[in-house]
C-alpha cells in the first residue's frame, strides 16, 4: 500500500492553503488552539476567532487567567462551547506543570483535560513535525479511495485506520509530518465527499477508485446531523442571552428564547450540570464566574 510522498508533499507546498496556524513561527499552543475549535466547525468560521484568540492569549498561562465566562464570550458562535472550558482547563495544567509550553509527546498531550486521540496526534505532527499518523474523516476517505479503491471510508476502527495511515508515511519525521498534513489537505479540497475534484488531484494515476472505475460508496448510511430544533440549538440561544450581558439575568430573560418550556428547562439543565451556566444564591443565571 503505497502513494507517492513527495508527489503529495510537492502539492501541498504549493497548493496548501495559507492558514494562519500552518504559518512560520507559530507557536504548538496556536496549533493546539487551532486544533480544538476546528473540531466540527468549519475554517472560515475558526479563521477570524483563532486570531483573536490568539492576540488576547498567546500562550497558556494567559488563557488560565481568563474567568470562564470571558472565555465562553470569546468563544462565541464556534458551537460545542465545553471545548472552550476543556481548553482552559488544559491550559491552567500547561502552565503549571509544563512550564507553559504545549507537551510534544502524545502520551502526556492525552493526559491533558479534553485533549483526545486526534487531537494529540495533530499537534505532535504538525506543531512537533513528528512521524505521527494523524487521521480524520477526511484522511479516512483519502485512504478509501485512492489506497483501498472504495467509493468513501466505511465505519471508523481507530486501530484499522491508523495502520492504514501509519503504512504511509515515510520514516522521516519531517517528510512524513508534512505528508499527514497533505492527506488532509487533499481531503478537505480535492477529495471531498461530493463532487471530488479528481482532475485536479496530484495522485490521480495511482488512484485505485479511478483505476476500479470511481465505484459508489455501498456501505452503511453516514448519520446526518441537524440543528433546527435540536438541543443544541436551545443551549445556544440560552447562552446567547447570557454572553450579551456583564451581569446575572433573572430566569424570564431565558424563558423567552424558546417556547417548548420541557425542552428548554432540560437545556438549561443541561448546561447548568456541564459548567457552562451557574445559578446565584438569589436564583439569577450568569456565565460561570461572572457574578
Amino acid at each position: 500500500m503505497s502513494l507517492d510522498a513527495r508527489v503529495l508533499t510537492d502539492w501541498f507546498a504549493e497548493r496548501a492553503r495559507p492558514l494562519p496556524w500552518r504559518a512560520a513561527g507559530v507557536s504548538a499552543w496556536g496549533v493546539l488552539v487551532s486544533e480544538i475549535m476546528l473540531q466540527q466547525t468549519p475554517v472560515a468560521r475558526v479563521e477570524p476567532s483563532w486570531h483573536e484568540w490568539m492576540a488576547r492569549w498567546p500562550r497558556p498561562s494567559d488563557l488560565a487567567a481568563a474567568t470562564p465566562a470571558d472565555v465562553l464570550r470569546m468563544w462565541g458562535k464556534l458551537g460545542y462551547p465545553r471545548r472552550a472550558l476543556r481548553l482552559r482547563e488544559a491550559a491552567e495544567v500547561i502552565a503549571r506543570e509544563h512550564n507553559d509550553t504545549v507537551p510534544s509527546d502524545v502520551d502526556t498531550l492525552l493526559a491533558l483535560p479534553g485533549i483526545g486521540a486526534y487531537t494529540a496526534r495533530a499537534v505532535a505532527a504538525f506543531a512537533y513535525r513528528k512521524r505521527c499518523p494523524v487521521v480524520d474523516t477526511n484522511v479516512r476517505r483519502v485512504i478509501a479511495r485512492a489506497v483501498h479503491g472504495a467509493g468513501d471510508a466505511g465505519p471508523a476502527s481507530t486501530t484499522r485506520d491508523l495502520a492504514d495511515a501509519d503504512a504511509l508515511l515515510p520514516d522521516d519525521d519531517e517528510t512524513a509530518a508534512q505528508l499527514s498534513a497533505a492527506l488532509m489537505e487533499l481531503g478537505q479540497t480535492i477529495c471531498t465527499v461530493r463532487n471530488p475534484r479528481c482532475a485536479d488531484c496530484p495522485v490521480f494515476d495511482a488512484c485505485a477508485w479511478q483505476r476500479n472505475g470511481r465505484p459508489a460508496y455501498n456501505g452503511p448510511a453516514k448519520p446526518t446531523q441537524k440543528f433546527a430544533g435540536t438541543d443544541r440549538q436551545v443551549r445556544g440561544l440560552l447562552l446567547d442571552v447570557l454572553r450579551d450581558t456583564s451581569s446575572p439575568v433573572p430566569k424570564s430573560r431565558l424563558d423567552i428564547v424558546w417556547s417548548d418550556a420541557g425542552q428548554r428547562e432540560r437545556c438549561l439543565d443541561s448546561l447548568l450540570v456541564d459548567g457552562l451556566v451557574e445559578q446565584t444564591a438569589d436564583g439569577l443565571f450568569a456565565l460561570p464566574g461572572d457574578h
